[in-house]
């Protein structure tokens, strides 16, 4: 135990090194940085909302140099097919006909950070591979079985052009621990500097002057079983944990209301058990970031919006006023259910 106690404190302190490091690179985005160290130890696969430019792409690699891994991307277009992930075609010098491996295989199992790009304009086939290199870490290709042990995907949604693109269905958005909307910092001296100040011109170099392996790809998965079987939620916390999930399925129940909205006919499907398992994993990992061996109300309110939010399901004549309405009704998670 005391072996567990050192290492969780070791890895504590290399993990806000870790924060800082990032904050220092990527101004303005120290939320979404916390909660993507969190996926970290939760070993769990995120989405990226935001407008274009806005740094996601230049973050993630941050995040692949400093655990020392091997980062790939690829880019969702309406003519991408399944195996686009999995290898190339092409002539060589000779014209000879030539396969070289896809982006999931290039770096084999060392492949920690894959990044896709748009994820809704590419069509549900390719989904489909995707969800499986995240359920199962592993792929099939040239007869034989690749293993990805340290793979972690995030995928990116276009949420300005709505045409040629194919939301991702409820099924695939639940197999994503978080939504992190990552957005133009809101400070005017932020954006000044960003503007400014030629370090961030150039996003290659300021990528490869952070420090590498600052953390290591290979002990997050031994970390993460560390912090869930050390990190203790009370049952009283679990049964609020409980009430939430619930509310999110029965809103009525638990006194919740939106303006001007019928709260019964609002809600298609809310929170599944597999959320709400994830939910307790990222609250796990957010007390031992704040350094304590117990979870608190604090640690639930604070994850509970990038973790619940978008496995919330809206009836079809609601979603489009979903950014309107999903905000207020995580509020209300918050505020209409008694904090223990």
């Amino acid at each position: 135990m005391e072996k567990n106690d050192s290492l969780l404190s070791d890895f504590q302190q290399k993990t806000l090194e870790l924060s800082s490091v990032l904050s220092s690179a990527i101004l303005g985005q120290e939320r979404a940085i916390k909660m993507i160290c969190l996926s970290l130890f939760t070993r769990g696969h995120v989405l990226l909302e935001g407008d274009v430019g806005v740094g996601k792409t230049t973050l993630l690699k941050a995040v692949s140099q400093c655990i020392g891994g091997n980062y790939a991307r690829i880019e969702g277009t309406i003519d991408l097919v399944p195996s686009d992930l999995v290898y190339y075609t092409f002539l060589d010098e000779n014209g000879k006909p030539k396969v070289d491996p896809g982006p999931i295989l290039t770096h084999g199992e060392d492949l920690t950070i894959f990044f896709f790009n748009e994820i809704n304009r590419a069509r549900p086939q390719v989904h489909s591979v995707l969800l499986r290199v995240m359920a199962e870490k592993e792929i099939q290709a040239f007869n034989r079985l690749y293993r990805l042990p340290y793979v972690q995907v995030f995928a990116d949604r276009n949420s300005l052009e709505k045409e040629e693109t194919f939301e991702l269905p409820s099924a695939a958005k639940d197999r994503f621990l978080m939504e992190l909307n990552i957005a133009i910092p809101a400070d005017r001296d932020t954006q000044r500097e960003l503007m400014v100040n030629p370090r961030f011109h150039d996003t290659d170099a300021l990528i490869a002057a952070l420090p590498d392996n600052l953390l290591s790809y290979q002990d997050l998965d031994r970390m993460s079983s560390i912090i869930q079987n050390t990190v203790t939620i009370s049952e009283t916390l679990q049964n609020y944990i409980l009430d939430i999930c619930q509310a999110t399925r029965t809103p009525s129940k638990f006194d919740i209301s939106l303006d001007s909205l019928n709260i019964d006919s609002l809600i298609q499907a809310g929170v599944s058990p597999r959320g709400m398992s994830m939910l307790t994993q990222v609250v796990r990992a957010n007390a031992w970031l704040n350094d304590r061996d117990y979870v608190i109300p604090e640690d639930i309110h604070e994850v509970l919006t990038p973790t619940l939010a978008h496995r919330i399901m809206l009836k079809p004549v609601y979603e489009m006023q979903r950014q309107e309405i999903i905000p207020d009704f995580m509020s209300q998670l918050v505020n209409r259910i008694s904090t223990p």
